[in-house]
């Protein structure tokens, strides 16, 4: 079944914030194996210009797992079986590094759904702020949804 072309152009608030702390900040760069002493000591953050530890450019993926319940992912009109979901792509564009301390928010926009042969790529846009509205970055991220696009006729 092909995915609801209706949901381009929706927004998915978050209805909670993260708040990042050094923990956080420590788990995931021990997770991606980063050992560079500005996850993890706020004195080495400061001697390279930053306020507090800041983190890994790719940290902002904590946000999907954390918010997965406000995406459009999951909303049952869009017609998506995550059974036939991988993951395509995702980039991050960061406005300013992450830093312990930021309290984040997130709104999800679906950019575009489109055909690619028997797939179908859908395309989410999400923006993240910090509490007192500063953007923090914009993450793009593309699921592939195999095989439900619609059948081109011969």
């Amino acid at each position: 079944m092909p995915l609801n072309r209706e949901f381009i152009g929706r927004e998915y608030p978050v209805k909670e914030t993260f708040e990042v702390g050094r923990e956080h900040i420590r788990q995931f760069a021990d997770a991606i194996g980063d050992r560079n002493p500005i996850y993890r000591d706020p004195e080495a953050a400061r001697a390279a210009g930053h306020p507090d530890v800041i983190a890994p450019p790719t940290f902002l993926t904590v946000l999907g797992f954390r918010f997965g319940m406000d995406s459009p992912v999951v909303d049952p009109t869009l017609g998506l079986n995550y059974a036939l979901v991988v993951h395509g792509e995702q980039r991050f564009e960061l406005h300013r590094p992450v830093r312990a301390g930021d309290v984040l928010s997130t709104v999800t926009k679906v950019a575009d759904i489109r055909d690619a042969g028997r797939n179908e790529l859908m395309t989410m846009v999400s923006e993240v702020t910090a509490a007192d509205g500063e953007r923090v970055a914009t993450t793009t991220s593309t699921l592939v949804s195999r095989g439900t696009a619609e059948p081109k006729e011969a």
